[in-house]
């Protein structure tokens, strides 16, 4: 298959009339009421900073406008990767996650504007919302609930099964487990279960930024990034037991292929995955499964950056033509700041 790009590289959030202009880690999705959402981490200096928030941002004409950024999450603390899962007929989970102020003082130490602002955050503050954090939507994403912790974390939040399961596959927040954990969430209560795990015998391979999807036959698959000191790619592990066990995790791409994934299974049948790609050229990539994750095409690129490898974090939502729409995040040059990205585009 070959990717036909739809018009230009579009910017969905920035804020260039401040120095708050760097947004990343980003999750599209369509919700129930037919409005596109956008989550990322906004009103940021750079890509280790203590003002982060989890931000959104909403489309109602199928992504040509947005309205601007307002947080959904913002503790005193770092709120990073943004995802967003909907559910039942009106929910809408949103989850962040975030750094210590010791972390973030260690990554910002020649910048006294951070820490100026880190030292105002207290023990207290950190005992509250220190964490992998969400939020509960029951009206499409107009208001939300109390925050609520959850013991795993991944850039782009849980899935609902077809029978109304949300299963969130993460790593753990406290680093207690080498692998994924997958777990049930109740986004009544926000309590969360343990139900599966996923490890992989190398133990030079770090595991972490799952993400997983549920099949017609009820299988599912997660990708998973994997790394080390030369290692920057996708593995992938499959359930046939509504994620109680998981297959050894398998590489897809070449060491240096990319990551972290998402997949979305099209109309059509077909299996996506959209990856970035922190090799020259870096970029944007997809590979896609016509026959259910038992194979790939792979490396298909959607958009490519020459100049800086902070980007990725690709995300796609499918409209009623078949035509797609994925948002990433990505900068012009080391110079500029990131912001959140969407290109639109068709298989052929």
């Amino acid at each position: 298959m070959k990717i036909e790009l739809v018009g230009k590289t579009e910017t969905v959030m920035s804020n260039p009339h401040s120095k708050h202009n760097y947004f990343g880690w980003p999750t599209v999705a369509r919700l129930q009421d037919g409005k596109l959402a956008v989550g990322a981490s906004g009103f940021r200096i750079e890509h280790v900073c203590p003002f982060g928030k989890a931000v959104l941002s909403y489309s109602f004409d199928g992504g040509k406008t947005y309205t601007f950024p307002a947080p959904v999450i913002d503790t005193p603390l770092d709120d990073r990767d943004v995802g967003i899962c909907p559910f039942g007929k009106n929910g809408v989970i949103v989850t962040t996650f975030n750094n210590s102020a010791e972390f973030q003082r260690e990554n910002n130490q020649d910048n006294p504007y951070a820490q100026r602002y880190i030292d105002t955050i207290t023990k207290e503050d950190e005992e509250k919302y220190l964490g992998s954090l969400f939020r509960v939507s029951h009206d499409c994403g107009i208001t939300f609930g109390p925050i609520y912790r959850s013991p795993v974390t991944s850039p782009h939040g849980p899935r609902e099964l077809r029978d109304g399961t949300i299963l969130w596959a993460g790593n753990k927040f406290d680093d207690t487990l080498d692998g994924i954990e997958i777990v049930r969430l109740n986004p009544e209560n926000g309590e969360t279960e343990h139900v599966g795990e996923i490890r992989i015998d190398d133990k030079e391979i770090f595991l972490n930024e799952p993400n997983l999807i549920e099949m017609p036959d009820g299988k599912l698959i997660c990708h998973i990034r994997a790394e080390n000191d030369s290692v920057f790619t996708t593995y992938q592990s499959v359930s046939l037991d509504k994620g109680k066990t998981w297959t050894a995790p398998e590489r897809l791409l070449d060491e240096t292929g990319g990551a972290p994934p998402h997949l979305i299974l099209l109309k059509s049948g077909v299996l996506l995955s959209t990856y970035g790609r922190r090799k020259l050229p870096y970029g944007i990539m997809a590979m896609v499964s016509l026959d259910g994750g038992e194979t790939w095409e792979k490396d298909l690129r959607l958009y490519e950056n020459t100049e800086s490898d902070d980007l990725g974090y690709p995300t796609t939502v499918e409209f009623e033509d078949g035509t797609l729409l994925t948002v990433f995040y990505s900068r012009k040059d080391e110079e500029s700041p990131c912001n959140i990205l969407q290109q639109r585009w068709k298989l052929v």
